[in-house]
């Protein structure tokens, strides 16, 4: 006997009138974008003009097409232009990613090939998976200056941002907003492709401009997004983490560091956890979804460092007396998420060189200064807990009060909760997308109408955000932010109805999941922002797989992640203004790779090169603040109401008139690491060999073990012995030196 099937909850996704697929054909006057809905029930047209390299003309057809007509339409432009070759077949995309224009012709950027990451309430969300770059105008000699040195160095700046890593979009859901902003509408009206997480804004403004629309282009989200399947005790549901990183002061590690004068930050990423059950077609699916943020510093502060120092000093500038950026900062927050901010600080307090102390003291003081000319119920309320200290003197302890912290701030700010129907919120993205549009005037009461159910009941509301951050906001905010998604995913399933076994448990085979979820995440994060995969010395031992092995692929990262730091991130830094248009060929404006680092970043004075060792210096965009005049040790959970004339955060006693407030570690002795690596440094001075190098790069190697010793800090308080050999040769094959090293063993 067989059994009955059982009924597939899984339903067709939504069908609106949106562009799916494009052809792009061409004439020797003229592009023709030919575009259709997903079942192939109507045909547009837009015609792009050739005839002017330095213009942009398009005209958009209000018809709507049938299959016959449109067939019989391409027919009739192929007999008009035979005399040149009729119409021409030249691409399939999937919609227009922008134009752009440097020295010469327009270009267009199309999406050549996509990839389904997932779906949100029947809403597919997509990767680009290949992107094409098309010269407008018909090549003539007016065009020829896209053959020039400068108009193909400005293309490969710009071809270095890749677009088929990391960046999605969605025809019918507006991924740059949360769940809760989605589904309570609250962005209605607004011009969506100026959102800070739009990453093509500036290469869609002419084209927005002219047709008044959105219907040809897609928004595209830079960041992170996966999606599994899970289940608890038999019951299915599906967890979807989203990372939207911000484009307003985007760039690289050492160049984007601190708040700019808008109060945007730098690395600042916006993390959704959504988590829902499958439902039988026809009921409303319950969803859930809880949001928090990492960012830079709020402060004015930077970094300077050559190829030789992996550590440099932080520094603070103090003109900004008054906090006026980190007020905007935060109140730009509290616009977004509600008033209830919590700030984790994971900044290290017993530091030897008092990097992140100085750091820390300083935002400590900007947060106590902010919150005295704040109203009680609007304060910030943060959280110091030194992480790296904690976890030294034990994982399994560090990672739960981890927890602990996470849940006092999510029983603030709680969760979105919402039971919603398919294709919910999918009216208002096709009638923003025809804004102004009489081709869809016809059409917009039909929709509205047949749309009026499609109603989400709104049970929770998240209010308020928790921002975390270290110094550089990836490899410990990694682990914090699992923690709170841990803690946050426990109170999801609960929501939902979902029971079983202790969610919060690093042991429990859901939390190893959503742990490599947040791995992946992390990954994604410190490529784009530093480089290199993030460090997973914590989340290794939180697996208790924290070996050898582990420690020299930390290592390796920590050298690729300083190698590209040192030499490639000007490069890349110069290819993201580019993208977003913050830097190009205008009108009395030198090019980016003729700018020294100074003039490239924001507050620079110095200079952009080491006479003396030849290496160029990584310029870090300053950041302003003061010294903390009291100690911010932080370590209890937060406080609701800390008064701000001599009592600090979370109930802190602040003494307003010392001079210093840090605490200072006590000094360890020297382990073998150092004593080992000390000697080799020199040894390794006088006992090198260098091949197919100049003359004066070969003094660079007699740096390269002090490189590594630097990168093995973390390995400091191990007794196991590391290769000098193999620890010397990871630098080395990073940095593409050919480096032999006599006469040293392991």
């Amino acid at each position: 006997m067989g059994s009955e099937p059982r009924e597939d909850p899984r339903r067709e996704l939504i069908d609106l009138p949106v562009l799916h697929k494009l052809k792009l054909y061409s004439t020797r006057t003229n592009f023709y974008l030919i575009g259709r809905d997903e079942k192939k029930t109507f045909w547009r047209i837009l015609k792009i003009d050739r005839t002017e390299p330095k213009e942009l003309n398009l005209f958009e057809d209000p018809t709507k097409y049938t299959h016959d007509e449109i067939s019989q339409l391409k027919k009739w432009i192929s007999r008009g232009n035979q005399e040149h070759g009729g119409l021409r077949a030249e691409t399939t995309c999937y919609g227009i990613i922008g134009f752009v224009r440097f020295l010469g012709p327009y270009y267009m950027l199309v999406i050549r090939k996509r990839k389904k990451v997932g779906e949100i309430c029947g809403h597919a969300i997509y990767g680009v998976a290949e992107s094409q770059m098309i010269m407008v105008p018909y090549p003539s000699s007016e065009t020829r200056v896209s053959g020039s040195a400068a108009e193909r160095r400005y293309r490969k700046l710009f071809n270095m941002v890749d677009l088929s890593k990391n960046f999605y979009f969605s025809y019918t859901y507006r991924l740059m907003y949360s769940l809760q902003k989605n589904i309570c509408n609250t962005e209605r009206g607004k011009i969506h492709d100026n959102s800070m997480f739009v990453w093509n804004e500036y290469l869609t403004r002419g084209i927005r401009g002219i047709l008044k629309n959105t219907v040809w282009t897609v928004a595209l989200v830079y960041g992170f997004f996966e999606q599994i399947k899970c289940s608890v005790s038999n019951e299915e549901f599906i967890l979807t983490v989203i990372a939207r990183r911000s484009r307003r002061y985007a760039g690289t590690r050492y160049l984007r560091r601190g708040v700019n004068e808008q109060g945007s930050v730098a690395n600042e990423v916006e993390i959704e956890q959504i988590v829902s059950r499958e439902v039988p077609e026809g009921k409303k699916i319950p969803i859930t979804s809880v949001v928090q943020v990492r960012g830079s510093i709020p402060l004015f502060w930077s970094q300077e460092t050559s190829v030789f120092n992996p550590q440099p000093d932080i520094i603070l500038n103090n003109t900004d007396e008054n906090y006026a950026a980190t007020k905007l900062h935060f109140e730009n927050l509290r616009q977004r998420y509600g008033k209830r901010i919590i700030i984790m600080n994971l900044l290290k307090t017993g530091d030897k060189d008092h990097r992140e102390s100085i750091l820390k003291a300083a935002f400590g003081k900007a947060i106590w200064f902010i919150n005295r000319q704040t109203k009680k119920d609007s304060r910030l309320k943060a959280i110091h807990y030194d992480l790296n200290k904690h976890f030294k003197s034990g994982v399994d302890g560090a990672f739960e009060q981890l927890c602990v912290l996470g849940k006092r701030a999510l029983d603030l700010i709680d969760l979105f909760f919402c039971e919603a129907p398919l294709g919910i919120g999918a009216e208002g993205v096709i009638n923003d997308s025809f804004l102004n549009n009489p081709i869809m005037n016809q059409d917009k009461e039909e929709t509205i109408q047949e749309n009026e159910s499609l109603k989400a009941d709104i049970h929770k509301l998240q209010s308020g955000v928790l921002r975390t951050n270290c110094v550089d906001c990836l490899d410990r905010t990694n682990v914090a932010q699992y923690s709170h998604g841990l803690v946050a995913l426990n109170q999801q399933l609960r929501t939902l109805g979902i029971t079983g076994p202790p969610i919060v448990d690093k042991d429990n085979p859901v939390a190893k999941k959503l742990m490599e979820v947040y791995e992946n995440a992390g990954d994604a994060i410190a490529i784009q922002y530093a480089g290199s995969e993030a460090h997973t010395k914590m989340f290794s031992a939180l697996r208790g797989e924290w070996n050898m092995m582990m420690k020299h692929r930390d290592i390796i990262t920590a050298v690729r992640r300083h190698y590209n730091n040192a030499y490639q991130d000007g490069e890349k830094q110069n290819a993201i203004n580019v993208f977003l248009g913050k830097s190009g060929p205008q009108l009395g404006r030198q090019a980016p790779w003729e700018l020294g680092s100074d003039q490239r970043n924001t507050r620079r004075t110095s200079s952009n090169l080491d006479i003396e060792t030849l290496r160029p210096k990584i310029s870090r965009s300053l950041s302003d603040n003061l010294l903390l005049l009291g100690e911010l040790n932080l370590e209890e959970p937060i406080l609701e109401n800390p008064e701000p004339s001599r009592e600090g955060l979370n109930g802190v006693i602040w003494e307003t008139t010392s001079e210093s407030g840090f605490i200072e570690a006590e000094p360890t002795s020297p382990t073998w690491m150092d004593t080992q690596m000390n000697s080799l440094s020199g040894f390794y001075t006088k006992n090198h060999h260098c091949r197919g190098l100049r003359d004066e790069t070969c003094a660079l190697h007699g740096k390269l073990t002090d490189i590594v010793v630097a990168m093995s800090q973390e390995l400091r308080n191990d007794s196991e012995r590391l290769s000098h050999v193999g620890l010397t040769r990871i630098f080395c094959v990073i940095c593409r030196h050919d480096v032999k090293v006599k006469g040293l063993h392991s």
